[in-house]
């Protein structure tokens, strides 16, 4: 058995089925917290008391929100905030389901993100439990302004949406092409010789029919 053949006989349980990239996951999710936690500590700390013009309408601009992504919702961050903790529990239901990389790293990004965002709920100051505001500082000028979490969020929605239609395009039976015109030829030619045996059995027959009638008349 080759090196190949032997990692992927190891990266399948005993029942056959294939596992789950936890690791995978898992690493994805990890990348995408850290990530947005460095950025809103960085954000709360420079852009405090001033606003940074990057490139065209993009600029950095301390905001907090109390609302959903992308600042919707405003003054429903309770509700918000449950919702993503139901959210949580159903993409890491979900995990189980993520044996291929893609679908893998896709709810990593959205649970890194959701987890990200509900952190700030639970931690920032703001009013009641899960009451905390969302630090959000990228700012378009003509799209709500977010944060790391956020495009995680929503590039890993994306990304599953991807996978999904990869799945639906990889199932079995779709690459079948059905019969064509040259196995319908390859049928007519093995017909013909099937046939063509069939005669030449038959003249044998008749050959040896009439050969085998005359020889009692040669014994009288």
């Amino acid at each position: 058995m080759s090196d190949a053949s032997a990692r992927r006989t190891e990266a399948r349980p005993a029942d056959g089925a294939p596992r789950a990239r936890w690791g995978l996951l898992a690493g994805i999710a990890a990348g995408v917290l850290t990530l947005d936690q460095l950025t809103k500590w960085w954000a709360v700390n420079a852009l405090d008391d001033r606003i940074i013009d990057l490139v065209g309408s993009l600029r950095l601009r301390l905001t907090y929100n109390y609302g959903a992504a992308f600042s919707i919702s405003q003054g429903r961050g309770a509700l918000i905030s449950l919702l993503a903790v139901a959210v949580v529990g159903v993409l890491v239901f979900s995990g189980r389901q993520a044996t291929r990389p893609l679908p893998a790293v896709a709810l990593g990004m959205v649970l890194g993100g959701a987890i990200g965002n509900l952190g700030d709920r639970a931690f920032r100051e703001g009013d009641g439990l899960l009451g905390g505001g969302v630090v959000d500082f990228i700012d378009l000028q003509w799209w709500p302004i977010f944060n790391v979490a956020d495009s995680a969020v929503v590039c890993g929605a994306l990304l599953l949406v991807v996978a999904s239609w990869r799945d639906e395009a990889a199932r079995p039976g779709d690459d079948d092409p059905g019969p064509t015109a040259a196995d319908g030829a390859a049928g007519a030619g093995n017909g013909g010789a099937v046939g063509g045996e069939r005669a030449g059995d038959d003249a044998g027959v008749a050959t040896s029919g009439p050969a085998g009638a005359a020889a009692p008349s040669e014994r009288r």
